[in-house]
């Protein structure tokens, strides 16, 4: 069972929402602007709130970037509520604890029905790359790099793909004020998603993650700088971009993650007005050149899950030309466009830059 709603979540009139025990599965971005509170409190106030699932840590705090999950809890509920704000990438830490948490209730033999306050992307409508073609990671669902859709509608995918049978109701993120009063970024999503420029950098960037180069992870603009201890940068240096992208040689010293501590030499991505920046071509290519160039350039051994296209990660290596990379992704986020069509919620459709 699905349903769509267009009426702001507090106005449900569900039986499990307005009685039965209630979990709430949220992030700092859960904030109502019109009522200075969090979703949990109307479940607080009704004083059916049973449990909320929550990241580790404060909200800005590195490395604690997941939501743990209770299964024992989950089993005495009758509704569980989920409001977090997705960044647009298929690998992004709290949209995969959903999808873990929608795992978990369809192994159950009875399981609360799912509710899902929508929140727009922040990454937009546009889309980045392929579906996964290898074993993914786990609990990533067949979606594009960057896959232009919302948390909702992810959740609907998600759902259909995994054969669940428990209700997921999505509320509509047009049903209050907050999506027309806040950009969907004014909240940080997550420590390492802090700003404006962020999610449009993350569907290439968040796959720096798993080599040795740093993404800025423990600076103050994270995927906006890449740098290493071991990257050189003279001046006058090609480095590779595309039209409307300049690249700034720089230094940074980060508070955290592979290099924290250590003084890091690399680049600055900066973004000019009006361009249309595909991440993830961009950051293969800078990828493939830093491999070309440094013999400590390294992949981890998580790199090729979390790409999952094979022919993507012999351009990386050399052994693809860049027409045949790029013609590839090409049509393969075409393929992504036509199966997402199935699962739109809004009247705006995902489209790929030309």
């Amino acid at each position: 069972m699905f349903s769509f709603r267009t009426t702001a979540l507090e106005e449900q009139l569900d039986k499990s929402l307005q009685e039965g025990k209630v979990g709430c599965f949220c992030t700092q971005n859960c904030w109502d602007t019109e009522r200075g509170r969090y979703m949990y409190d109307i479940f607080a106030g009704r004083g059916n709130l049973k449990a909320i699932f929550s990241p580790r840590d404060t909200e800005l705090t590195p490395n604690t970037n997941h939501i743990d999950i209770d299964v024992e809890l989950l089993r005495e509920l009758n509704a569980v509520v989920v409001e977090i704000q997705d960044v647009g990438s298929r690998y992004f830490n709290y949209s995969k604890d959903l999808f873990r948490l929608m795992q978990l209730l369809s192994e159950m033999e009875e399981a609360p029905s799912l509710y899902v306050v929508d929140h727009i992307n922040p990454a937009g409508r546009v889309v980045e790359g392929s579906m996964p073609q290898t074993e993914v990671e786990k609990y990533v669902p067949k979606v594009a790099h960057r896959h232009g859709l919302t948390i909702g509608e992810l959740a609907y995918l998600y759902h259909n793909e995994i054969g669940a049978r428990y209700p997921l109701h999505v509320i509509s993120a047009l049903a209050t004020d907050q999506s027309r009063q806040l950009m969907p970024w004014t909240i940080a999503p997550c420590s390492d998603i802090p700003g404006l420029f962020t999610c449009d950098m993350y569907s290439g960037g968040g796959l720096w993650n798993n080599t040795n180069v740093c993404p800025g992870i423990g600076t103050a603009r994270p995927y906006e700088y890449i740098g290493s201890p071991y990257i050189k940068t003279p001046s006058g240096e090609a480095v590779p971009a595309p039209s409307g992208v300049l690249m700034r040689p720089c230094s940074f010293t980060p508070a955290a993650g592979i290099y924290a501590g250590r003084k890091c030499f690399g680049y600055q991505i900066m973004l000019q007005p009006g361009a249309e920046y595909h991440s993830l071509n961009h950051t293969l290519q800078l990828m493939r050149w830093f491999h070309s160039k440094y013999a400590e350039f390294r992949l981890d051994e998580g790199f090729a899950a979390k790409l999952s296209d094979p022919l993507l990660l012999d351009y990386v290596l050399g052994k693809v030309e860049t027409d045949e990379a790029r013609e590839h992704v090409k049509l393969e986020e075409q393929k992504w466009i036509r199966k997402a069509r199935k699962f739109l919620l809004y009247e705006d459709s995902p489209y790929r830059i030309k």
